[in-house]
């Protein structure tokens, strides 16, 4: 289970606004090792350092976001041919798979920690093409079959 205690905004760092912020969130096996070798790995493994601390703040603050965005985010959109992606990109992408695995709206709402489930349901995510595909079929399907009883 991952605890979020703060966070950052325009280099403010403050406690976490919400009650939603503040659950804990389920963080899978696989993901953890991922982090633990980071932490070995990286030069600040005091327990108030940021996971991704900055190295020009010593550990004591994160990357700005803004800087990975510009400084490697973008440009990678950009090589792969996905055109511009910011970090709300994520959110969607994260929301779009948790739909395609079959995850209830409660689930996914948490997952994503909004307050309100409509913020989960209209803003966020898209269908998968796939899917759309499947379901499409599956109706045509139906009403051909009916036609021919």
């Amino acid at each position: 289970m991952l605890l979020v205690r703060r966070g950052i905004v325009d280099t403010v760092v403050s406690d976490v606004k919400t009650e939603y912020s503040r659950a804990g969130m389920p963080l899978d096996p696989a993901l953890a090792e991922v982090l633990l070798t980071w932490q070995r790995v990286t030069e600040f493994k005091n327990p108030e350092d940021w996971i991704f601390a900055s190295p020009f703040k010593a550990g004591t603050m994160p990357w700005q976001p803004w800087r990975v965005q510009q400084r490697h985010i973008a440009p990678a959109a950009v090589r792969c041919g996905i055109g511009h992606i910011g970090w709300h990109t994520f959110r969607h992408t994260f929301r779009s798979l948790l739909d395609e695995t079959g995850a209830p709206l409660k689930v996914q709402q948490e997952l994503m920690r909004h307050a309100d489930i409509r913020t989960t349901m209209n803003i966020y995510g898209k269908a998968m093409e796939k899917s759309k595909r499947e379901a499409h079929g599956k109706v045509v399907r139906l009403v051909l079959a009916s036609q021919v009883a």
